[in-house]
């Protein structure tokens, strides 16, 4: 099998009709997952191609977690392929499932390869995905022998349906009689060894991966450019396969199955949508790729001096027969998404997913008339017109969880996407004395432009109620600092107002369809963004502690790119005046000669610069002396050393003064790699000695270098 000459030579032009697929699977949903999987399989074989792949995981879908170490789920993942099978799905058609199986003791994530009612061959993983958001060694275990394959014992459910009581289980390519094909699995596509290079120059002409990548800003890029250069350096046929949805975490998983050949890309599916199946397709010439690695010196260098690879003969056609009119598809242009585009859409995506799987009726906003909670809003206002456009383009399934979740009549219809934003979104106003008109104004008026049911609050009864109970208990009633109060006065009557609406918000999410008439629950939709989240500029247990956050992961600059976009590509007129105000909690009475709140003057630094601080000290990995010498270059004409090594210290002070926030930080959706969630993604303690003497005593002595050496340049004679 290692030495066997991997000949693909025949009378007849090699066209192949191949699929791939996004499937909106959702964790241990077997049923649900199964019928998704046979659903992109029919829409497949309906398209003409003789192979279909799918997601990694797709069985038991990717984010079942500690799951995948309990038994059942690798068996029920087998029950599904059991019941595939059954079904003659398979027929004439090549099916890559992406499923756990336990091969001698061990746990492995593979591509399970079926055709006419058999197991093919199973192929695990030999690189995971181990940082970020994944811990897949905490599940599986990498296939160390790569170029061996060996049997694997089928379980006692396959083998009643198929006959067999073996197949193949390793690294090896499928030698068809026409084509030879691989696999590998998200993770490896990223490695510095990827697989698919030594698979093409082994001959290898088909490759495919099956991928459960999520969604971050400005990523897609990364990874259209990965498969473009790989098969442009090797030539080959490459086919990309991805979840696309929420499956029950922080993460969306942002599709976009696509398949590329010798460089250029001839088929891309979507990135976010409302389906739950996407099957995308296209006809490739495997002569072409023949032709292509012919033409190139050094790979054929290369190829000529390869290792081969271990094989598995099957008895099966990919190509069209000659008498076919089909031709080979056509090169497209990759099609990005403006960031801005991204946090209107994925976001959007994940929330639809969130709602109508969690069993609740709608979502409640606390709208404030600023950027973040007006963000929000539209972001929702996103949604509800993302699945309108969906039912009018003939989407069921959409329609039927559209109603269901919004209560409708069987009679009634979803007629727009304001209509459904008045059965799905409650905002409320929460306003105090400390409030202004203007911002009263904007959340009225956003609310009215989305269709939302909308409140006017005032909580001035209760606030007034807690200070006087908090007055009877200790015997001295609160000031704020603008009345002659203490600074803990102040940040305590102002923690009051926020942990308050934080109350009533869950107190009506219960009560508001009750009170409408109708019956369920809402979710309670959080709005801190991820500068704040990493400051720990907000009140634990205020209105950023709600079910979850679509914006826990956006920084502020990007909301505020995101709201001059939404203003007017999705219609959001009110938006423009939102942008424009200055970020304030107006958590602070207003008093003559007394400047009003400021977000940024409150925190001490800008958004900009928290944005920079985040990046620097997740993404760049830097503590705080690392952090200050790279402000020095990067800020050298902004401040000097010794106001930049003060911001450094504050960011840190607060930082580490606040981390134990992060601990309640309501799910948020991920969208950048500075998230400072504990939960899953950024493992630091959350009790620090907030002095950090030992690294600011560092930065003090390099400010007295800096120091010392311009009073000797002053020094130094002309």
């Amino acid at each position: 099998m290692h030495g066997e000459r991997m000949c693909t030579t025949t009378t007849r032009r090699r066209l192949a009709t191949l699929a791939t697929c996004n499937l909106n699977q959702w964790s241990l949903d077997f049923g649900g997952n199964l019928q998704r999987i046979i659903t992109s399989i029919e829409q497949a074989k309906a398209a003409g191609a003789r192979y279909r792949g799918g997601p990694e995981l797709e069985v038991p879908a990717y984010g079942c977690e500690d799951h995948f170490q309990e038994l059942d789920t690798a068996e029920h993942s087998w029950e599904c392929i059991a019941e595939l099978l059954r079904g003659n799905h398979t027929h004439d058609i090549l099916c890559d499932i992406g499923m756990p199986v336990i091969h001698r003791g061990v746990r492995y994530n593979c591509r399970i390869f079926l055709l006419n009612g058999k197991v093919i061959h199973i192929r695990p993983k030999t690189s995971l995905a181990d940082d970020g958001n994944y811990r897949e060694t905490r599940y599986f275990k990498t296939w160390k022998s790569t170029r061996s394959v060996e049997q694997y014992g089928l379980p006692p459910e396959i083998r009643e349906v198929t006959g067999q009581r073996t197949c193949s289980f390793g690294n090896a390519a499928l030698l068809l009689n026409d084509a030879v094909l691989a696999a590998e699995t998200c993770e490896e596509l990223f490695t510095p060894l990827a697989p698919h290079i030594a698979l093409a120059l082994s001959g290898v002409e088909i490759i495919t991966n099956g991928s459960g990548s999520h969604h971050q800003l400005r990523k897609l890029n990364q990874r259209l450019d990965l498969i473009r250069s790989g098969t442009a350096k090797a030539g080959g046929v490459y086919l990309y396969a991805n979840q696309q949805g929420c499956d029950g975490n922080r993460l969306y998983y942002d599709g976009c199955a696509c398949v590329a050949v010798n460089g250029q890309l001839v088929a891309q599916g979507s990135q976010f949508a409302i389906e739950d199946v996407e099957v995308v397709t296209a006809t490739v010439d495997l002569d072409e790729v023949v032709s292509y690695r012919g033409a190139v010196s050094s790979l054929q260098e290369q190829a000529s001096n390869a290792s081969p690879v271990a094989t598995v003969s099957v008895d099966f056609d990919l190509c069209h027969p000659t008498d076919m009119a089909v031709v080979p598809s056509a090169p497209v242009e990759p099609r990005y998404h403006l960031p801005e585009e991204e946090i209107a859409l994925g976001p959007a995506c994940w929330l639809w997913d969130y709602l109508r799987r969690s069993g609740a009726n709608g979502f409640l906003l606390p709208l404030s008339g600023g950027a973040d909670s007006s963000a929000v809003a539209a972001i929702v206002g996103s949604m509800c017109k993302l699945v309108v456009q969906a039912i009018e383009a003939g989407n069921q399934q959409a329609e039927e969880d559209a109603k269901r979740v919004g209560q409708y009549s069987p009679s009634e219809r979803v007629e727009s996407p304001q209509q459904l934003a008045g059965r799905l979104l409650t905002t409320v106003y929460m306003g105090t004395v400390n409030s202004s008109q203007e911002t009263k104004d904007r959340a009225a008026s956003l609310a009215r432009q989305i269709g939302a049911d909308h409140l006017d609050v005032k909580i001035d009864t209760v606030v007034n109620a807690m200070a006087a109970l908090l007055s009877g208990i200790i015997g001295h009633t609160p000031r704020f600092r603008a009345d002659g109060g203490t600074n803990a006065e102040n940040l305590a009557l102002q923690n009051i107002q926020a942990r308050l609406r934080m109350v009533l918000a869950f107190f009506m999410a219960q009560l508001r369809l009750w009170s409408r008439g109708l019956s369920g629950f809402q979710l309670v939709l959080g709005t801190a963004n991820v500068d704040e989240c990493l400051r720990g500029y907000l009140t634990k247990y205020d209105c950023s502690s709600a079910d979850l956050n679509p914006i826990g992961a956006i920084s502020k600059n990007d909301l505020k790119r995101f709201l001059v976009w939404a203003s007017e590509h999705l219609g959001y007129s009110e938006l423009r005046r939102v942008v424009a105000a200055p970020p304030t909690a107006e958590l602070e009475p207003i008093r003559e000669g007394v400047a009003a709140q400021l977000d940024e003057v409150d925190m001490g630094m800008t958004y900009e610069e928290l944005g920079i601080y985040g990046r620097l000290r997740k993404i760049s990995r830097c503590g705080p002396v690392s952090m200050f010498r790279r402000l020095l270059v990067e800020w050298q004409d902004r401040y000097p050393p010794a106001q930049i090594a003060e911001r450094v210290k504050s960011f840190f002070r607060y930082y580490s003064i606040n981390r134990h926030k992060a601990t309640v930080l309501t799910p948020a959706y991920h969208a950048e790699q500075y998230n400072p969630s504990d939960h899953r993604f950024d493992h630091r303690p959350f009790l620090y000695n907030t002095k950090w003497p030992w690294q600011f005593a560092s930065i003090d002595a390099i400010v007295r270098s800096f120091t010392q050496s311009n009073d000797e340049e002053q020094k130094a004679p002309c």
